[in-house]
């Protein structure tokens, strides 16, 4: 009779779970026994080596029973080869754990008493299998038709990590530690795992390729991990209680600090669309266990290389920005931000008409005098101070500082961005920095008082040359603001008539008569007292 329709994704469930379950243990004997294998190099070890050889083999024969009995159609079109293959995991995993108490009680007869840890972990492993291969076996011809059962997950069991025999783990280290011989601290790689033998392996493998382990027992402690100290890679298995690989895997993705930090799947399971979906979540590879160390070595090399090669580049781009930062921060202490945007944007000629601006300057009298009674290095100190005070209440004020020529400065208010009352915001930087020369030099022996000279009107502002340029304002009000400092008084601020009709309002003015000034003839200027009571 068909089978029902909906039966089939229970089914494939189970068959397939069954494949993990009993791959997870075999994976570690295979692993343990190669490690074993390799460590009995040693001469007075040799003798070893055909017992760990064959607990490979046994491992090996297993697995390849495993892969080519559980799978649907198999199952379906040969029911008694699930039969056959629960009494092979039997037989075998008896055979496997008979070999290495027999490696054992030999190695415990050795004064160092060598691989007695990994040998109690491939006991406990065989123990597993020969418990577990009859529960995941048992009926699994009648659940392609049937319900999915419960299936017990890999827990450590009672006596884990002591053999049979009673002995004592190994004096060398516990089980897991770090070996005392471990190289040099390379990448910080946090294995993921819910089963505490696969970490010790993962542990065992990595450590020899000089990389520091740490390990999470759960997706919610690995995330924690992750987020309190560095990682370089994350080895990630895909079943687990409370958040499985691939739910980690899509937090990590979510989360800003994480999502750069590459992921390797490590899965019993062989459901490739399983594997295909955590590479498409941004998993950077997959690995199934059992793993080849090879493989496993080669796949961690060139995940490692692209995050150096990730990290070499963000670097670089920090560097970028930082150095475009210094750029445009030196580029705004010449142009305004407007101007500096325009030319960044392209713009190669630059040139605007202002119709109503305030253009101010200031020049210091006594300064020169001063300059021959004080250092080189005094003086600069002093006239910085002093313009890093007139740049803080320009700034304050909105106005744009164009430039100093010595002990000259010029503001202007109004420009690059036209604003109605360009006249007050100049009259108020005249005002705080007449106070700012008084209260720096009063009592001094060597007094310096500021000539302030405004004007007000069009201008003409654009930026002229290519390699040291400058932003620079002409026309006839630029001249007369100039005209007003040069021909004021110390510790005064004269305005042009313009600038008056401006701000006649709100100050108090003092006419005075300016007879034949140059280029100008009789004029008639304004001395500012001060705010309107």
């Amino acid at each position: 009779m068909p089978e029902p329709s909906h039966q089939a994704p229970q089914a494939t469930t189970r068959v397939a779970r069954a494949r993990h379950d009993l791959r997870n243990p075999l994976g570690e004997i295979i692993g343990f026994a190669e490690i074993l294998e390799e460590e009995s190099l040693d001469p007075t070890r040799a003798g070893f080596r055909g017992t760990f050889s064959a607990m490979r083999s046994e491992a090996r024969a297993l697995l390849e029973r495993l892969e080519g009995t559980l799978s649907d159609q198999r199952i379906r079109d040969e029911p008694a080869s699930v039969e056959r293959l629960r009494a092979e995991f039997l037989v075998r995993s008896a055979r496997i754990r008979e070999l290495a108490v027999q490696a054992a009680d030999g190695c415990a007869a050795l004064p160092d008493r060598p691989f007695l840890d990994d040998l109690a972990r491939v006991v406990a492993a065989a123990d597993h299998l020969s418990g577990a291969a009859p529960v995941l076996l048992d009926g699994l011809c009648d659940g392609l038709a049937g319900p999915n059962p419960d299936i017990p997950a890999r827990n450590p069991r009672p006596g884990e990590g002591t053999l049979a025999t009673g002995m004592p783990p190994s004096p060398e280290r516990s089980p897991g530690a770090p070996a005392a011989s471990a190289p040099a601290p390379g990448a910080r790689i946090l294995v993921v795992d819910d089963t505490e033998a696969n970490r010790a392996l993962l542990d065992r493998r990595l450590q020899r390729g000089g990389h520091v382990i740490l390990h999470a027992a759960d997706g919610m402690e690995a995330l924690a991990q992750m987020r309190r100290q560095p990682v370089d890679l994350v080895l990630l298995d895909v079943l687990m209680p409370r958040l499985t690989g691939r739910e980690v895997l899509l937090a990590m993705k979510a989360d800003p600090a994480l999502r750069h930090l590459p992921v390797i799947m490590i899965s019993g399971l062989d459901d490739m669309q399983s594997l295909i979906g955590c590479i498409e979540d941004g998993a950077e590879d997959y690995l199934t266990k059992p793993f080849d160390p090879v493989l496993l070595n080669a796949r961690i090399g060139a995940s490692l290389e692209r995050k150096r090669l990730r990290d070499s580049e963000q670097e670089l781009l920090r560097k970028v920005r930082e150095e475009q930062l210094k750029s445009e921060t030196l580029l705004l202490n010449i142009l305004p931000r407007t101007i500096a945007d325009r030319l960044k944007a392209g713009e190669s000629t630059i040139v605007d008409t202002f119709p109503g601006v305030s253009v101010l300057f200031a020049d210091l009298a006594g300064f020169t005098q001063l300059s021959t009674r004080i250092s080189a290095s005094e003086l600069v100190r002093l006239l910085d101070d002093l313009f890093t005070t007139f740049d803080l209440l320009a700034q304050r004020q909105g106005l744009e500082k164009i430039k100093t020529i010595g002990d000259a400065y010029m503001v202007v208010g109004g420009l690059p961005v036209p604003r109605a009352d360009h006249a007050q915001a100049a009259a108020e930087l005249a005002l705080d920095m007449v106070a700012a020369v008084r209260e720096r030099f009063s009592g001094g022996l060597n007094p310096v008082r500021i000539r302030i000279g405004i004007s007000s009107g069009p201008v003409v502002a654009g930026v002229i040359g290519r390699h040291k340029f400058s932003y620079d304002l002409w026309g006839d009000t630029v001249n007369t603001a100039s005209r007003m400092e040069s021909l004021g008084e110390p510790d005064a601020i004269q305005v042009s008539a313009e600038t008056h009709r401006l701000l006649a309002a709100d100050y108090e003015f003092t006419r005075r008569e300016l007879p034949q000034v140059k280029g100008k003839g009789d004029l008639t200027a304004w001395l500012l007292a001060g705010r309107r009571r």
